[in-house]
């Protein structure tokens, strides 16, 4: 009796030091709801609906109780002490009893090992040692995944981050509960371990044969030595009777083996996992050592490493495992043996987790940087709890580089960007001038998905305006002082926890440093270089809008102009344009503003005078040519161009009509000429009153109403590229209203042609007034001859005299005709082409212009005239009752 007390206590000692050193992790997920349904289900499987109702209500009324603080104890406590103990119990008492059972309920995925015995043959070296020590590991033996008997907890020890211990550093009671199986002797349990043998080719003298299964053929391959065979596959080494076949792409069991059908099945769907882990582990080794694969690549292939070290450790559990039994002589018949089913079982998560690289691998061939980051994205949007963890890890240590690359470059302005991974880029070729422009661009391809191109576009504003602001505006302001630098993504961590919060901290930190800087930028331009002041220069000058210095220059300048353009000089004009800024209002801006005000002459065409080849200019540099490009402007003077004849126009009709005012009663006495200089008046008002239209349309319909669109935005713009885009647009706004753009190079034609009438006019007035004012010259000295004479007593007139007067006034009153069908001829081709810019003008698609011609022809006049703008006129008003 005494020495069976003895035995049954050394037993139990032998139990208590195995517990004791044990490793094992919590073997339930920690969720009270998930163990309150456990216990409903256990209700409603013994037909107890009554009492799992009232569990339901009792739990509720529980859960609104703040007193109780692991509410979730206490429930699996009752679930335990619940169990029937004449059942076989489901716990995991020692290690051997943890793979007899196959799959236990609520056990890990994979037991958890800290050491890899130094007898496993990996071959392979750790390089994410490190990495995995600073930032914790999502590996595939240790992530908390669902399994067919629910959640499997991830080990506490690998989750803190701490390495693995080596074995000779482990406790002797952890060791020893690793190492001895249930059936042990106590003198074997407090013997010391004794060496293992490397997992290699099987050895005949270094090893225990172990004893067939009942039943087995006499030449059929042993399920144990298939166990070995497939511990080597996993690795990617061919084994004894399992290699790989290089034509199918797949490992295959020798064909002369003989094996039944079951085994053979078995090992050929262990058997992938080798293959899965040849698929990473070949991209991992050909792209660790790529430099060109850059930051995120080799990130990537960390996480890969990461997770095949998990990988490893598992094999080195099983490779434990069967050291064991081997050991001891363990029968594959026993409880605590290692069979291929028991493989199949233990390896299911990892085999799921291995697809998931493999396709990620696959997915990920030829891409880098933001378009890798992109790609490893898109695989987390699953509804698959274990793949999406696996995923969301893998993207935590993929995005870190390109975090790191963003804040560096939106708090410092710096892009390190050597193997052109991240989504801004830089041309070092473009000169500073261009620097807002050209120099920086965003590569579309590169953008990460879980970044939106809003977003996108504000990071490479926020660089760009930092280096504008020092290469440009020379402004020496550290960027620490414009916008405060905010945490960076030092770790994989924090990367972790910026992409869970997109649309909140890393949104905020995005929207800060976007408006400081901006707004700082925006400050500078207004404050030191004068940028709404310049904008209001171009409007009062170059679109004509100081109207008292434009129309003295117009004055002063009429002398010069009225000559060959091939005669003017620069220098000349220049000093008028100096003449008529002391003289008006002009004189009261900013110096700054004038000394950029100059005059630019045209390239000269045959015939042209200088009214064809005089423009203003405007001189832009520094951080204003930004705003103000060449090609803007070069808009301006097209504009200015185009506003400066029709106010020539203007000026031009406005010479006409004193000419007629001034003359009408000096030429009464003439009256064959009364019916020629009606028609003039006529002519000169039809003309007046379609300058004035289309002055007012240029004037308040275009510039006026544009100008106080661009004047709202820029108040309201946020950035430089706000106030950029609205300039353009008023640009664009007036150059199209204006008729100088390519779809109404027609109507701009025929507005021409109505301009060149109304000089071709003045011209015929002129000679007419000209010709007329010399006759009634000469017929006042002839009257006045006459009158002398007869005061002193003579004749007033010869016979020739009056002969030779008679036939003067004839001769003038003979060219009368000529003027008259000169002025009707020049009336209807006006007229004429008035007709066809009315036509033009209703077939507009734009409604201003359809509004303008009805100004022009209030009166109905040239549509009296005209069938095809009858016709128009018609058709338009039709559309507008419709409409109505």
């Amino acid at each position: 009796m005494g020495g069976n007390m003895n035995a049954e206590v050394a037993h139990q000692f032998q139990y208590a030091v195995r517990v004791i050193g044990s490793n094992y992790a919590p073997t339930i997920e920690r969720d009270e709801f998930l163990v309150s349904e456990k216990i409903k289900k256990e209700l409603l499987k013994q037909r107890r609906e009554a009492d799992a109702a009232l569990f339901s209500e009792l739990h509720r009324k529980l859960q609104t109780q703040g007193v109780l603080k692991h509410r979730w104890s206490v429930l699996y406590l009752l679930l335990s002490l619940s169990e029937d103990p004449r059942k076989p119990s489901s716990r995991v008492g020692n290690y051997g009893a943890l793979f007899a059972q196959a799959l236990p309920r609520d056990a890990h995925s994979t037991p958890f090992y800290c050491t890899r015995p130094q007898s496993l043959a990996l071959g392979y070296a750790e390089r994410s040692a490190g990495l995995s020590a600073s930032v914790g590991t999502s590996g595939i033996s240790s992530l908390g995944v669902y399994t067919l008997n629910g959640p499997t907890p991830t080990p506490q020890s690998l989750l803190s981050g701490q390495p693995p211990q080596s074995a000779a550093a482990q406790p002797l009671g952890s060791r020893l509960a690793w190492a001895l199986p249930v059936s042990s002797s106590p003198s074997s349990a407090l013997a010391p371990p004794t060496a293992r043998p490397p997992l290699g080719p099987p050895v005949p003298a270094a090893r225990v044969i172990r004893p067939r299964r009942d039943g087995d053929a006499a030449g059929e391959v042993s399920e144990a030595a298939l166990v070995r065979d497939i511990l080597y596959v996993f690795q990617g080494i061919d084994g004894k009777f399992i290699k790989m076949n290089a034509q199918d792409n797949c490992y295959k069991i020798d064909s002369k083996v003989v094996l039944c059908k079951s085994l053979r099945d078995t090992s050929s769907r262990l058997a992938e996992l080798g293959w899965l882990h040849n698929k990473v582990r070949k991209y991992t080794d050909a792209r660790s050592l790529d430099r060109a694969f850059g930051l995120v690549g080799q990130s990537f292939c960390a996480s890969l490493h990461q997770e095949l070290k998990e990988y490893y450790r598992l094999l080195s559990v099983l490779h434990s495992q069967l050291q064991v039994e081997d050991d001891q002589g363990v029968n594959m018949c026993s409880e605590s043996s290692l069979t291929l089913r028991r493989l199949l079982v233990w390896m299911y998560d990892p085999k799921v987790r291995l697809k998931t690289l493999a396709a990620l691998v696959d997915y990920c061939q030829g891409r880098k940087g933001g378009e890798l980051a992109s790609a490893v994205h898109a695989y987390g949007k699953t509804g698959d709890p274990q793949m999406r963890a696996l995923v969301q890890h893998i993207l935590s240590l993929v995005s870190n580089p390109i975090l790191n690359f963003l804040y560096r470059w939106i708090y410092d302005g710096e892009l390190e960007d050597t193997y052109h991974e991240f989504f801004v880029a830089s041309d070092p070729n473009v000169k500073t001038d261009r620097l807002w422009h050209d120099k920086y661009s965003l590569r579309k391809s590169m953008i990460p998905s879980f970044i939106t191109m809003d977003q996108a576009r504000k990071v490479l504003l926020i660089g760009k305006s930092i280096n504008f602001l020092h290469q440009v505006c020379h402004d020496r302001t550290p960027p620490g002082k414009i916008t405060a630098a905010s945490k960076s993504a030092d770790t994989p961590k924090d990367a972790a926890e910026l992409l869970s919060d997109l649309e909140g901290a890393f949104q905020e930190k995005i929207d800060a440093a976007y408006f400081d800087t901006s707004k700082y930028l925006l400050d500078v331009l207004n404050r030191n270089y004068l940028l709404l002041e310049h904008l209001q220069a171009m409007r009062r000058y170059l679109l004509l809008g100081q109207g008292d210095f434009i129309r003295h220059l117009m004055d002063l300048l009429k002398p010069e102009l009225a000559r060959p353009a091939t005669t003017l000089y620069q220098h000349n004009l220049t000093g008028i344009l100096e003449t008529a800024v002391r003289a008006t209002n002009a004189q009261y801006d900013n110096a700054e503003i004038l000394k950029r005000l100059d005059v630019r002459l045209l390239e000269v065409s045959p015939g042209d005078t200088g009214w064809d080849v005089f423009s203003l200019d405007y001189h832009v540099d520094g951080p204003i040519a930004t705003v103000f490009t060449r090609e803007c402007m070069g808009h301006y003077l097209r504009v200015f161009n185009f506003l400066w004849r029709a106010k020539r126009m203007e000026y031009t009709l406005t010479d006409i009509w004193k000419g007629q005012m001034c003359n009408a009663k000096l030429l009464k006495t003439m009256p064959e000429l009364s019916g020629v200089l009606h028609q003039c008046h006529i002519l000169a008002s039809e003309m007046v009153h379609f300058i004035h239209q289309m002055q007012y349309y240029i004037t308040f319909e275009v510039l006026e109403c544009s100008w106080d669109e661009l004047w709202n935005k820029v108040q309201q713009a946020q950035d430089l590229d706000h106030i950029i885009a609205a300039h353009d647009v008023f640009l664009d706004t007036i150059i199209s209203r204006c008729l100088l753009d390519n779809n109404s190079r027609s109507l701009l034609n025929q507005l021409r042609a109505i301009f060149d009438q109304i000089i071709e006019f003045q011209s015929a007035q002129d000679s007419l007034y000209r010709s007329a004012l010399e006759e009634l010259t000469l017929r006042l000295q002839y009257e006045e001859k006459k009158q002398q004479r007869e005061e002193e007593g003579q004749w007033g007139v010869t016979a020739e005299q009056e002969a030779e007067e008679k036939r003067r006034v004839q001769e003038f009153q003979e060219t009368v005709p000529k003027m008259r069908s000169q002025l009707r001829i020049l009336t209807h081709f006006y007229q004429s082409i008035v007709q066809q810019f009315l036509v033009l003008l209703m077939t507009s698609s734009d409604e201003s212009l359809r509004f303008l011609s009805f100004r022009l022809d209030f009166n109905e006049h040239y549509r009296a005239r005209e069938p095809r703008l009858r016709a128009s006129l018609g058709a338009t008003r039709g559309r507008r009752m419709s409409n109505i």
